[in-house]
Protein backbone atom coordinates (compact mmCIF):
# COMPACT_ATOMS: atom_id res chain seq x y z
CA UNK A 1 0.00 0.00 0.00
CA UNK A 2 1.45 3.22 -1.09
CA UNK A 3 2.68 5.56 1.72
CA UNK A 4 2.95 2.48 3.96
CA UNK A 5 5.39 3.16 7.07
CA UNK A 6 7.73 0.29 7.72
CA UNK A 7 7.22 -2.25 10.47
CA UNK A 8 10.34 -0.97 11.75
CA UNK A 9 8.84 2.47 11.77
CA UNK A 10 5.86 1.66 13.23
CA UNK A 11 7.50 0.29 16.24
CA UNK A 12 9.30 3.30 16.97
CA UNK A 13 5.43 5.02 17.48
CA UNK A 14 3.34 2.10 18.96
CA UNK A 15 2.32 -1.57 19.23
CA UNK A 16 1.65 -3.78 16.40
CA UNK A 17 -0.69 -6.45 16.71
CA UNK A 18 0.39 -9.81 15.29
CA UNK A 19 -2.67 -12.82 14.10
CA UNK A 20 -2.95 -16.05 15.91
CA UNK A 21 -2.52 -19.84 15.01
CA UNK A 22 -2.91 -20.38 11.58
CA UNK A 23 -3.68 -24.12 11.97
CA UNK A 24 -6.32 -23.85 14.14
CA UNK A 25 -7.89 -21.17 12.03
CA UNK A 26 -7.46 -23.79 8.99
CA UNK A 27 -9.15 -26.74 11.11
CA UNK A 28 -12.19 -24.72 12.43
CA UNK A 29 -13.18 -23.98 9.13
CA UNK A 30 -13.23 -28.04 8.48
CA UNK A 31 -9.91 -28.43 6.56
CA UNK A 32 -8.03 -31.95 7.38
CA UNK A 33 -4.22 -30.51 8.62
CA UNK A 34 -3.26 -34.80 9.92
CA UNK A 35 -0.45 -34.51 7.01
CA UNK A 36 3.63 -33.64 7.77
CA UNK A 37 3.44 -30.92 5.43
CA UNK A 38 0.36 -29.42 8.32
CA UNK A 39 -0.98 -26.20 6.51
CA UNK A 40 1.61 -25.73 3.83
CA UNK A 41 -0.79 -28.83 2.06
CA UNK A 42 -3.28 -26.14 1.25
CA UNK A 43 -0.93 -23.66 -0.60
CA UNK A 44 -0.89 -26.80 -2.92
CA UNK A 45 -4.51 -28.10 -2.61
CA UNK A 46 -6.53 -25.19 -1.75
CA UNK A 47 -4.65 -21.75 -1.21
CA UNK A 48 -8.11 -20.06 -0.97
CA UNK A 49 -8.46 -21.33 2.67
CA UNK A 50 -5.00 -19.69 3.46
CA UNK A 51 -5.92 -16.34 2.23
CA UNK A 52 -9.19 -16.48 3.99
CA UNK A 53 -7.46 -17.51 7.20
CA UNK A 54 -5.13 -14.35 6.96
CA UNK A 55 -7.87 -12.10 6.44
CA UNK A 56 -10.21 -13.97 9.01
CA UNK A 57 -6.98 -12.30 11.76
CA UNK A 58 -7.66 -9.10 9.81
CA UNK A 59 -11.05 -8.71 10.69
CA UNK A 60 -10.13 -9.23 13.98
CA UNK A 61 -7.76 -6.54 14.42
CA UNK A 62 -4.25 -8.39 13.29
CA UNK A 63 -2.12 -6.30 12.21
CA UNK A 64 0.34 -8.05 10.73
CA UNK A 65 -0.59 -11.83 8.93
CA UNK A 66 2.08 -14.56 9.34
CA UNK A 67 2.10 -16.99 6.18
CA UNK A 68 1.47 -20.72 5.51
CA UNK A 69 5.59 -21.12 4.98
CA UNK A 70 6.07 -22.54 8.65
CA UNK A 71 6.37 -25.93 7.45
CA UNK A 72 6.61 -25.31 3.73
CA UNK A 73 10.55 -26.93 2.33
CA UNK A 74 11.93 -27.55 -0.28
CA UNK A 75 13.00 -30.87 1.26
CA UNK A 76 9.19 -31.13 2.61
CA UNK A 77 8.02 -30.60 -0.63
CA UNK A 78 10.23 -33.08 -2.18
CA UNK A 79 8.79 -35.61 -0.46
CA UNK A 80 5.80 -35.19 -1.63
CA UNK A 81 6.90 -35.59 -5.49
CA UNK A 82 6.98 -31.43 -5.74
CA UNK A 83 10.23 -30.35 -7.84
CA UNK A 84 11.85 -27.75 -6.50
CA UNK A 85 10.35 -25.00 -9.52
CA UNK A 86 6.84 -25.99 -8.61
CA UNK A 87 7.93 -25.68 -4.56
CA UNK A 88 9.77 -22.24 -5.07
CA UNK A 89 6.16 -21.76 -6.43
CA UNK A 90 4.33 -22.23 -3.40
CA UNK A 91 7.03 -20.31 -1.58
CA UNK A 92 5.66 -17.23 -3.54
CA UNK A 93 2.21 -17.82 -3.07
CA UNK A 94 2.18 -18.09 0.79
CA UNK A 95 3.51 -14.55 0.39
CA UNK A 96 1.02 -13.74 -2.06
CA UNK A 97 -2.13 -15.18 -0.14
CA UNK A 98 -1.03 -12.57 2.81
CA UNK A 99 -0.68 -9.83 0.01
CA UNK A 100 -4.29 -10.83 -1.61
CA UNK A 101 -5.92 -10.73 2.18
CA UNK A 102 -4.71 -7.33 2.86
CA UNK A 103 -5.82 -6.35 -0.61
CA UNK A 104 -9.40 -7.90 0.75
CA UNK A 105 -9.38 -6.03 3.86
CA UNK A 106 -8.40 -3.37 2.74
CA UNK A 107 -11.23 -3.14 0.30
CA UNK A 108 -13.45 -3.83 2.88
CA UNK A 109 -12.71 -0.61 5.07
CA UNK A 110 -9.30 -1.38 7.30
CA UNK A 111 -7.71 1.92 7.15
CA UNK A 112 -4.42 0.79 9.22
CA UNK A 113 -1.29 -0.55 8.04
CA UNK A 114 -1.27 -3.75 6.93
CA UNK A 115 2.27 -6.14 6.73
CA UNK A 116 3.00 -9.64 5.92
CA UNK A 117 6.09 -11.63 7.76
CA UNK A 118 7.03 -14.72 5.76
CA UNK A 119 7.45 -17.33 8.32
CA UNK A 120 10.38 -19.11 8.33
CA UNK A 121 10.23 -22.61 10.49
CA UNK A 122 12.82 -24.53 12.31
CA UNK A 123 14.50 -27.81 10.67
CA UNK A 124 12.69 -30.03 13.02
CA UNK A 125 9.06 -28.38 11.25
CA UNK A 126 10.39 -30.04 8.20
CA UNK A 127 11.08 -33.49 9.71
CA UNK A 128 7.40 -33.42 11.11
CA UNK A 129 8.40 -35.51 14.26
CA UNK A 130 8.20 -33.08 17.09
CA UNK A 131 12.18 -32.43 16.71
CA UNK A 132 11.57 -28.56 16.64
CA UNK A 133 10.48 -28.15 20.13
CA UNK A 134 14.04 -30.63 21.09
CA UNK A 135 15.99 -28.69 18.92
CA UNK A 136 20.11 -30.08 18.77
CA UNK A 137 19.21 -32.14 15.52
CA UNK A 138 23.17 -33.12 15.27
CA UNK A 139 24.21 -30.81 12.35
CA UNK A 140 26.56 -28.30 12.19
CA UNK A 141 25.74 -24.24 12.29
CA UNK A 142 26.79 -24.48 8.41
CA UNK A 143 24.62 -27.06 7.66
CA UNK A 144 21.88 -25.30 9.25
CA UNK A 145 22.76 -22.58 7.26
CA UNK A 146 22.38 -24.09 4.09
CA UNK A 147 19.12 -25.93 4.60
CA UNK A 148 17.40 -22.57 5.45
CA UNK A 149 19.18 -20.06 3.15
CA UNK A 150 17.60 -21.46 -0.29
CA UNK A 151 14.29 -20.81 1.17
CA UNK A 152 15.06 -17.69 2.94
CA UNK A 153 16.08 -16.30 -0.78
CA UNK A 154 13.13 -17.32 -2.48
CA UNK A 155 10.53 -15.76 0.31
CA UNK A 156 12.78 -12.93 0.50
CA UNK A 157 12.19 -12.16 -3.50
CA UNK A 158 8.33 -12.58 -2.66
CA UNK A 159 8.34 -9.22 -0.92
CA UNK A 160 7.28 -9.44 2.38
CA UNK A 161 8.23 -7.06 4.73
CA UNK A 162 9.67 -8.49 7.56
CA UNK A 163 11.03 -12.21 7.60
CA UNK A 164 9.45 -13.92 10.53
CA UNK A 165 12.06 -16.78 12.31
CA UNK A 166 9.90 -18.35 14.13
CA UNK A 167 9.27 -21.55 16.93
CA UNK A 168 13.57 -21.48 17.05
CA UNK A 169 14.24 -24.15 19.97
CA UNK A 170 18.08 -23.87 19.61
CA UNK A 171 20.71 -21.12 19.58
CA UNK A 172 22.38 -22.95 17.08
CA UNK A 173 19.87 -22.78 15.12
CA UNK A 174 19.32 -19.15 15.70
CA UNK A 175 23.17 -18.86 14.57
CA UNK A 176 22.60 -20.20 11.20
CA UNK A 177 19.30 -18.24 10.37
CA UNK A 178 21.02 -15.52 11.00
CA UNK A 179 23.82 -16.10 8.53
CA UNK A 180 20.81 -17.34 5.97
CA UNK A 181 19.00 -13.64 6.01
CA UNK A 182 21.99 -11.56 6.13
CA UNK A 183 22.36 -9.50 2.67
CA UNK A 184 18.65 -10.35 1.14
CA UNK A 185 17.15 -6.90 1.78
CA UNK A 186 14.75 -8.22 4.32
CA UNK A 187 14.24 -7.23 7.83
CA UNK A 188 13.47 -9.78 10.43
CA UNK A 189 12.19 -10.73 13.79
CA UNK A 190 13.95 -13.84 15.67
CA UNK A 191 11.49 -15.52 18.41
CA UNK A 192 12.51 -18.99 20.19
CA UNK A 193 10.03 -21.56 21.52
CA UNK A 194 11.64 -22.22 25.52
CA UNK A 195 10.80 -23.79 28.41
CA UNK A 196 10.74 -21.25 31.48
CA UNK A 197 14.84 -19.09 31.25
CA UNK A 198 16.21 -21.77 28.57
CA UNK A 199 15.59 -22.39 24.90
CA UNK A 200 13.73 -25.84 24.18
CA UNK A 201 17.49 -27.11 23.60
CA UNK A 202 18.45 -26.01 27.56
CA UNK A 203 20.69 -22.54 26.57
CA UNK A 204 19.91 -19.70 28.78
CA UNK A 205 17.94 -16.95 27.35
CA UNK A 206 20.88 -14.10 27.34
CA UNK A 207 23.22 -16.48 25.49
CA UNK A 208 20.31 -16.94 23.12
CA UNK A 209 18.80 -13.49 22.89
CA UNK A 210 22.34 -12.20 22.64
CA UNK A 211 23.16 -13.64 19.25
CA UNK A 212 21.03 -11.05 17.39
CA UNK A 213 21.94 -7.92 19.62
CA UNK A 214 24.20 -7.10 16.45
CA UNK A 215 22.82 -8.18 13.61
CA UNK A 216 21.54 -5.24 11.59
CA UNK A 217 18.86 -7.49 9.85
CA UNK A 218 17.16 -7.98 13.14
CA UNK A 219 14.53 -5.49 14.00
CA UNK A 220 12.71 -7.47 16.87
CA UNK A 221 13.82 -10.19 19.44
CA UNK A 222 11.54 -12.32 21.61
CA UNK A 223 9.19 -15.80 21.71
CA UNK A 224 6.76 -17.71 20.21
CA UNK A 225 5.06 -21.04 21.09
CA UNK A 226 5.87 -21.04 24.35
CA UNK A 227 3.64 -21.08 27.69
CA UNK A 228 2.09 -17.45 28.33
CA UNK A 229 3.30 -17.74 31.75
CA UNK A 230 6.80 -18.15 30.46
CA UNK A 231 6.58 -15.07 28.49
CA UNK A 232 6.91 -12.00 30.69
CA UNK A 233 10.62 -12.80 32.09
CA UNK A 234 11.69 -13.92 28.66
CA UNK A 235 10.44 -10.43 26.93
CA UNK A 236 12.17 -8.65 29.91
CA UNK A 237 15.78 -10.50 29.25
CA UNK A 238 15.34 -10.11 25.22
CA UNK A 239 15.01 -6.11 25.64
CA UNK A 240 17.60 -5.84 28.02
CA UNK A 241 20.42 -8.10 26.08
CA UNK A 242 18.89 -6.71 22.49
CA UNK A 243 18.29 -3.37 22.97
CA UNK A 244 15.55 -4.28 20.42
CA UNK A 245 11.90 -4.24 19.98
CA UNK A 246 10.58 -7.29 21.80
CA UNK A 247 8.07 -9.87 19.71
CA UNK A 248 5.87 -11.61 21.79
CA UNK A 249 3.08 -14.54 20.44
CA UNK A 250 2.60 -17.40 22.73
CA UNK A 251 0.08 -20.67 22.53
CA UNK A 252 -3.15 -20.19 24.15
CA UNK A 253 -1.69 -22.55 27.71
CA UNK A 254 -3.68 -25.60 26.90
CA UNK A 255 -1.58 -28.56 26.73
CA UNK A 256 -1.31 -31.06 23.85
CA UNK A 257 -2.02 -34.70 24.79
CA UNK A 258 -0.29 -36.57 21.84
CA UNK A 259 -1.42 -40.33 23.10
CA UNK A 260 -5.21 -38.81 22.92
CA UNK A 261 -4.24 -36.51 20.68
CA UNK A 262 -6.13 -33.76 21.86
CA UNK A 263 -5.65 -30.55 23.81
CA UNK A 264 -6.45 -30.38 27.49
CA UNK A 265 -6.52 -27.86 30.54
CA UNK A 266 -7.61 -24.20 30.23
CA UNK A 267 -6.09 -21.34 28.25
CA UNK A 268 -4.11 -18.85 30.30
CA UNK A 269 -3.94 -16.15 27.52
CA UNK A 270 -5.70 -13.57 29.52
CA UNK A 271 -5.90 -10.07 28.81
CA UNK A 272 -3.94 -9.09 31.80
CA UNK A 273 -1.16 -10.85 30.91
CA UNK A 274 -1.04 -9.29 27.35
CA UNK A 275 -1.18 -5.89 29.66
CA UNK A 276 1.93 -7.53 31.44
CA UNK A 277 3.70 -8.33 27.94
CA UNK A 278 3.16 -4.91 26.94
CA UNK A 279 4.48 -2.72 30.20
CA UNK A 280 7.39 -5.35 29.86
CA UNK A 281 8.15 -3.93 26.28
CA UNK A 282 6.82 -6.21 23.72
CA UNK A 283 5.96 -3.85 20.80
CA UNK A 284 4.76 -6.55 18.11
CA UNK A 285 2.26 -8.99 20.02
CA UNK A 286 -0.09 -12.06 18.86
CA UNK A 287 -0.24 -15.78 19.39
CA UNK A 288 0.11 -18.87 18.20
CA UNK A 289 -1.20 -22.28 18.41
CA UNK A 290 -4.65 -22.68 19.58
CA UNK A 291 -4.98 -18.28 19.54
CA UNK A 292 -8.03 -17.55 17.21
CA UNK A 293 -9.55 -14.41 16.01
CA UNK A 294 -11.87 -13.72 18.93
CA UNK A 295 -8.48 -13.61 21.10
CA UNK A 296 -6.24 -11.72 18.34
CA UNK A 297 -9.33 -9.07 18.67
CA UNK A 298 -8.97 -9.15 22.69
CA UNK A 299 -5.16 -8.36 21.82
CA UNK A 300 -5.84 -5.59 19.45
CA UNK A 301 -8.16 -3.84 22.16
CA UNK A 302 -5.52 -4.07 24.98
CA UNK A 303 -2.73 -3.13 23.40
CA UNK A 304 -4.15 -0.06 21.52
CA UNK A 305 -5.60 1.65 24.80
CA UNK A 306 -2.20 0.74 26.67
CA UNK A 307 -1.10 2.86 23.13
CA UNK A 308 -3.50 5.74 24.24
CA UNK A 309 -5.86 4.66 21.50
CA UNK A 310 -3.07 5.03 18.22
CA UNK A 311 -3.13 2.50 15.46
CA UNK A 312 -6.98 1.16 16.06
Amino acid sequence: MTGTPSLLQALTTGTVVLDGGMSNQLESAGHDLSDDLWSARLLAERPEAITEAHLAYFAAGADVAITASYQATYEGFARRGIDRAHAAGLLTLSVESAREAARRARSGGATRPLWVAASVGPYGAMLADGSEYRGRYGLTVAELERFHRPRVETLAAAGPDVLALETVPDADEAAALLRAVRGVGVPAWLSYSVAGDRTRAGQPLEEAFGLAADADEVIAVGVNCCAPEDARAAIETAARVTGKSVVAYPNSGETWDPAARAWTGRTTFTPDRVRAWHASGARLIGGCCRVGPETVAGIARTVRAGDGGCGA
